[in-house]
């Protein structure tokens, strides 16, 4: 007998969670720019499909120069949520003292 009691969480559908993380983002005060989430001009975020997930990535630390990408793949609503989470707390860390 399963444990799944023949419940199956719904199919991944990456164009939808494209739309539901990129108003996620702006509301968060990011701007989208050729698929980069900046905020005052510092690259944060950028996210893609890429087939059947989200091709994701944070920077470690925002900066002017090149910024150095921590990249991730999104195959689950419950990955979406967690990279949003992710980067809420890193923007609430960073402050205004990192830009």
């Amino acid at each position: 007998m399963s444990d799944d009691f023949g419940f199956a969480p719904p199919p991944f559908k990456p164009d939808d969670a494209l739309q539901r993380l990129k108003r996620e983002l702006r509301e968060l005060g990011l701007s989208e720019r050729e698929g980069i989430f900046e905020r005052r001009g510092l690259a944060i975020a950028r996210v893609r499909v890429d087939g059947t997930q989200l091709d994701a990535a944070l920077v470690r630390k925002p900066s002017r120069a090149s910024p150095q990408w921590q990249p991730r793949q999104l195959g689950s609503s419950a990955a979406v949520r967690d990279f949003a989470a992710e980067l809420k707390k890193a923007l609430r860390d960073w402050g205004d003292r990192d830009e």
